[in-house]
């Protein structure tokens, strides 16, 4: 995808622009202090060009999941959203400045770090199944580091519902090295058992420093040559000392070519996890998940109208002019090397498109965090 200027920063009533954060295809992020409560936020909102009925849809939608699951502790905190002064959706959420796609880069993570990281995230994706939506994008990078450096899961950009609709409408999403097989086939959009495999696969990564498939030559690292890895499901061990014989196990069953050889819940996972943390002496750490099944109101995008929102910013405000002055620069994530949307639908390629860039748009919030850019 050709690299576009990045927007400038939209006014907001009660924010306070402070810098860029980052650049996707279809969005853009920037750092925003709050005026009450006094706090900074990151805020993510859609490109003029990028804005159609279509993606305005997955971006409310998107708003909606987060804001309702975000109640759990290791999901993103979602604050607000609403229309900018310029008319572009956006969404204020949590600021964190770390990733653990930014971390595993720099150095493979402690296992204590992993297994508790492990089944934070499992619980987290347990509740929103039992909410009824499926993530469909979890890997490192959308696993980001609160300021008290707690991992919450972020990005529900291409989630999808787990009613059971038929899957001829739907949009195959993927970060392939992340995707479980029937995934990288195209048999299926998602699955509980595909998070699964897309969550021991997150776990690999973290222990071994590199995605489960990537080859050393950077040169193999190409689509096609992914797909054919991911299909094959062969499990290469890590080979690190500190790592025993049953967290292999464990990862090799999750990573199972066939589904029905892996958990077959979230809520599995989470428990094999702990007592992995049992047997070898690590504290227990607590398995938070919803006790009742999707809570009232969860169900969003039921087609029925939105009310109208209306910005109480005038576009022609000094402050409006003052972002307009911005010039911000374009930042983009390297870990976005392989990403394959298959569409049934002509429109729906670049609908999806926009969705997956969205994921991009939420780890540039940490990019730059690491850097240095952000202080």
């Amino acid at each position: 995808m050709a690299r576009r200027p990045q927007s400038t920063p939209p006014v907001l009533p009660g924010f306070a622009f402070v810098r860029p954060l980052g650049a996707g295809g279809f969005a853009d992020v920037f750092l925003y202090e709050q005026d009450m409560p006094r706090r900074v936020v990151a805020v993510k909102v859609l490109a003029a060009d990028a804005i159609n009925p279509e993606v305005r849809r997955l971006f409310n939608a998107e708003a909606d999941r987060m804001a309702q699951l975000s109640a759990h502790p290791s999901i993103l905190t979602i604050y607000q959203a609403s229309i900018s002064s310029d008319g572009r959706p956006y969404l204020a959420a949590e600021f964190c400045p770390e990733s653990f796609g930014d971390r595993y880069k720099q150095a493979p993570i402690a296992l204590p770090v992993v297994l508790d990281t492990g089944v934070r995230m499992a619980s987290a994706l347990e509740t929103a199944h039992r909410a009824g939506v499926l993530h469909r994008d979890i890997k490192p990078s959308n696993i980001l580091v609160t300021q008290l450096g707690q991992p919450v899961l972020s990005d529900f950009g291409i989630a999808t519902s787990l009613t059971g609709a038929d899957d001829a409408d739907e949009v195959i999403a993927m970060s392939i090295p992340w995707s479980s097989p029937e995934v990288v086939a195209e048999s299926t959009t998602g699955s509980v058992q595909s998070e699964v495999w897309s969550l021991g696969a997150t776990l690999y990564t973290l222990l071994a420093g590199r995605s489960p498939f990537a080859s050393p030559e950077r040169e193999k690292n190409t689509r096609d040559l992914m797909r054919e890895r991911v299909g094959r499901a062969r499990y290469t061990p890590l080979h690190r000392p500190d790592v025993p014989g049953q967290v292999e196990q464990l990862l090799a069953r999750t990573m199972a070519k066939d589904p029905a050889q892996r958990p077959q819940s979230m809520l599995q996972l989470a428990e094999e996890l702990r007592w992995l943390q049992q047997e070898l002496g690590l504290p227990q750490t607590p398995i938070d998940v919803a006790s009742v099944p999707a809570p009232l109101g969860l169900v969003v995008d039921d087609g029925r109208p939105r009310g109208p929102v209306v910005t109480t910013v005038n576009s022609s405000s000094r402050r409006a002019s003052r972002a307009a002055r911005q010039t911000p620069t374009l930042s983009r994530d390297p870990d976005e090397i392989v990403v394959g949307p298959r569409t049934r639908r002509g429109w729906r390629a670049g609908l999806i498109g926009g969705a997956v860039a969205g994921g991009v748009v939420a780890l540039t919030i940490v990019a730059l965090a690491v850097s240095g850019v952000i202080r």
